[in-house]
């Protein structure tokens, strides 16, 4: 996860909204919401909880006036269950399939989003390990969320404090 530090450090700067994404009632489809209701608990500010709905919220992040938006959502991308990726917006319309389980595409949205040209768009996702109804991550997954969150909190506990 040095590289996931390493690419969070280098690229969010300014001010970031994240939008968690996903089915909390989804098994590992929750990640997004969860690991948002995890960053939001360690002060982490501009959280949001978008659910199985981004669309619904893109305008107020896309005219809020940010740097970043990043979306937090669980992603096939053919790697081990846990792997984290952090993309931005060409690279998601470039690498994963335009088919969502959401009503709009992730890539839609992030073109929606930069747009304006103000606001860049990001992806961190996780590879899940089950999607079978659950309202728990798998064991694996939520080991990930626990560093992921804490790497969140630390690079924008940094930019805060700057």
């Amino acid at each position: 996860m040095a590289d996931l530090r390493e690419q969070l450090e280098a690229t969010l700067r300014g001010r970031v909204c994240f939008i968690g994404v996903g089915n909390v009632d989804g098994g590992d489809d929750g990640f997004g919401v969860r690991l948002a209701e995890a960053i939001a608990r360690a002060g982490v500010p501009d959280v949001i909880l978008a659910g199985t709905a981004p669309e619904r919220v893109i305008s107020q992040c896309a005219n809020g006036g940010f740097d970043h938006l990043v979306f937090l959502d669980a992603v096939g991308f053919d790697a081990k269950p846990g792997s984290a990726t952090f993309l931005n917006s060409k690279e998601m319309n470039a690498r994963l399939p335009q088919v969502s389980t959401h009503r709009i595409s992730l890539g839609v949205l992030a073109n929606f989003v930069e747009s304006g040209r103000q606001t860049r768009a990001w992806l961190l996702g996780v590879e899940p390990e089950s999607l079978k109804p659950s309202p728990n991550l798998s064991p694996t997954v939520a080991v990930t969320l626990a560093i992921v969150a804490e790497l969140i909190a630390g690079v924008i506990g940094a930019e805060i404090e700057t």
